[in-house]
């Protein structure tokens, strides 16, 4: 895949603006809905139609909390391309985290580093899915991290995955867009020990191009995301009910067909790719794949374009086995998509509501739990989620790191501003997020494809 077209596909298939919060704290523009909602948006939570703000709002703290209800009706004449014009970032800009925070770059001059995935030992492996290679940096305290290329001459790469799960890995495995492949691995290994082996053959491609690969706890299931290769399903074609009938009674709920076959979805397999099946359907991207501490799948999710500024929401959300999350015909439950009006009726009734819903077009990319001891005790099982940007919407949101509030090990359905002030202005930004990681010292690593750059987020008041 051609640098050009890799450029074309992340800014399609993702979205393509970029905000800023240049520092300030800007003040938040609410509505009180009801005394006790309006105390709590003036104390830092959105709700309601309150929460559907721009990159301007942002700000370290603030949380928003979406529901379905608070939906408004799609509207297919309501589409913005509204992309954005990448900057150079200046010596004093950096992401701008929360008291109690600090932050420092990490590494730079990247060739567009997206996903990025800590090693149990500590080095920060990164796909630098243009150039069609994985690097690994090792942390050094004496200034820049050591920077070697671990892969080349791979298709697209983007997920990376250690096998099995532990301290002590045996494989690196890495999600091409067309193929999972893994690499002989030992702790501290700085290149790849030989030729990759071929695990999963094929993968469908083109359309959203990345695939995520993580593991469950125990090593005995492989998952892999597959984002859908259309907007809303264009080109799939209708079934008549005979040929409906007779689909449906041999895949699994909601799973698409035609050019849109084994997308849409999260696939899961043995470790050594055999047996392999649908485990999830409706997922339109599902960028960012993780895995809770009791073994829950979770998916950061790019949701569909073109019918609102403020529908549908993006998503983040526990991936349930067998359930059908709605796309293409449907988004957020029973909200039927106006382009596929009356063609299923049958799933109405079936679709499965994600746990935290995000602004539109916020463009959701990779996600990490927060397990380490360095951060406060209120950020240990919490979701770090990296937001690329929107380009279809005429006020821009995303760009930025949201941290997802878990209670109790579950999700309340809020979220919350951490790492904000990529966006420079209306039109312009010196960084999109697209990475997300945690080290073994607790520290928390922001990738950023736009400005090339690394970021290392510390917390200064530990408990």
């Amino acid at each position: 895949m051609t640098k050009e077209i890799m450029h074309l596909a992340m800014f399609t298939a993702v979205g393509g603006s970029l905000l800023m919060a240049i520092g300030l704290s800007a003040p938040a523009r609410t509505v009180a809905q009801g005394t006790q909602q309006g105390n709590e948006q003036s104390a830092g939570l959105l709700q309601g139609r309150a929460a559907f703000t721009d990159w301007s709002a942002d700000r370290p703290g603030l949380r928003r909390h979406i529901r379905p209800a608070d939906l408004p009706a799609a509207d297919l004449g309501a589409s913005f391309s509204n992309g954005v014009r990448i900057t150079r970032r200046s010596a004093s800009q950096k992401p701008v985290v929360p008291p109690g925070f600090e932050v420092s770059l990490f590494a730079e001059g990247l060739d567009e580093p997206r996903l990025i995935r800590a090693a149990p030992n500590g080095d920060i492996f990164v796909a630098e899915s243009s150039a069609d290679r994985v690097r690994v940096l090792r942390p050094s305290d004496a200034g820049k991290p050591r920077s070697e290329v671990f892969a080349s001459g791979l298709t697209a790469p983007f997920g990376i995955a250690f096998y099995p799960p532990g301290p002590d890995p045996e494989w690196v495995y890495v999600a091409n867009t067309s193929s999972v492949v893994r690499f002989a691995y030992r702790s501290g290994d700085l290149a790849a020990r030989g030729k990759p082996e071929t695990v999963v053959p094929r993968l469908p491609t083109g359309g959203h191009y990345t695939r995520d690969v993580v593991f469950s706890p125990d090593g005995s299931k492989m998952f892999v995301s597959v984002g859908s290769g259309s907007n809303a399903g264009e080109r799939m074609g209708k079934f008549d009910p005979v040929m409906l009938s007779a689909w449906t009674s041999q895949h699994p709920l909601g799973a698409s067909w035609g050019n849109e076959t084994d997308r849409a979805d999260v696939l899961v397999f043995d470790p050594d790719g055999r047996n392999r099946r649908i485990y999830a359907t409706g997922i339109r991207n599902c960028v960012g794949l993780a895995v809770g501490p009791n073994g829950d799948v979770w998916c950061s999710t790019n949701e569909r374009d073109s019918i609102g500024d403020n529908v549908p929401p993006d998503y983040i959300t526990r991936v349930r086995e067998g359930a059908f999350y709605g796309w293409p015909w449907y988004y957020i439950g029973a909200n039927e998509d106006p382009r596929h009006s009356g063609e299923r009726p049958d799933l109405k009734d079936k679709v499965t509501v994600p746990d935290v819903l995000l602004q539109a077009h916020s463009a959701s990319l990779g996600l990490t739990f927060y397990n380490g001891r360095q951060f406060p005790a209120e950020y240990r099982g919490n979701l770090f989620a990296a937001e690329h940007g929107s380009w279809n919407r005429s006020k821009r949101t995303g760009s930025k790191v949201i941290r997802v509030i878990m209670r109790d090990g579950q999700p309340t359905g809020e979220y919350e501003d951490f790492a904000t002030g990529f966006v420079v202005n209306d039109a312009s930004a010196w960084g999109r997020p697209v990475g997300v990681t945690v080290t073994p010292d607790g520290a928390l690593y922001v990738s950023d494809d736009a400005g090339g750059t690394i970021w290392r987020i510390t917390s200064t008041a530990r408990d």
